[in-house]
């Protein structure tokens, strides 16, 4: 149930109408979760800006997409773990791919260690341990990789939270629940 009435596209005016065209301007499409975010302008303007500058980041898009499937799964958001696993496919990622970064891990050694950082960040609330930081610069990653895989974490608990609490509709092919 929508907890948060969705702005229609067609009604919107002002800001929630500009952002909601940028949207579907590059998308195609105006998702829900978008539509439901322009009933305030400024939730939907700080998503798509947050979003927008770390899609620019050393992060490839795959890598990104696993982790936004790994956080959305540890905060059971079927909303975002339904667009990801979209978004994700589209961007190569394969349906073990899927399935291993919704348990957070991956088939690659780098990009599962990684991921069970981004893991240990969501379960730690951030309150990481030297050694946790210490295991994913072992594995690769430096510091640019390390911030963005913080900001991607924080990004989609926003978008995992907001969803979860506004009951946002999913509009995207719905994914499985994980088998145990």
């Amino acid at each position: 149930m929508e907890r948060i009435t969705p702005v229609d596209p067609q009604t919107a005016q002002g800001k929630a109408k500009d952002l909601l065209d940028a949207v579907k301007g590059k998308l195609g499409i105006v998702p829900n979760m978008t539509r439901a975010m322009a009933a305030s302008p400024a939730v939907l303007e700080g998503y798509l800006g947050l979003s927008g500058a770390l899609g620019h980041g050393v992060l490839p898009a795959k890598v990104r997409e696993q982790l936004a499937l790994d956080v959305g799964e540890a905060n059971h958001c079927d909303y975002c773990v339904s667009a990801h696993t979209f978004i994700g496919k589209k961007s190569g990622l394969s349906d073990q791919d899927v399935l291993d970064s919704r348990r957070g891990s991956a088939a690659d050694p780098k990009a599962g260690a990684l991921l069970a950082f981004a893991r240990t960040v969501v379960e730690k609330r951030g309150v990481v341990d030297d050694a946790d930081v210490e295991a994913v610069r072992k594995a690769g990653y430096g510091d640019a990789e390390i911030a963005e895989a913080v900001a991607h974490v924080a990004l989609n608990i926003f978008t995992n939270y907001f969803n979860n609490v506004a009951g946002t509709t999913v509009d995207f092919p719905k994914a499985p629940a994980l088998s145990v």
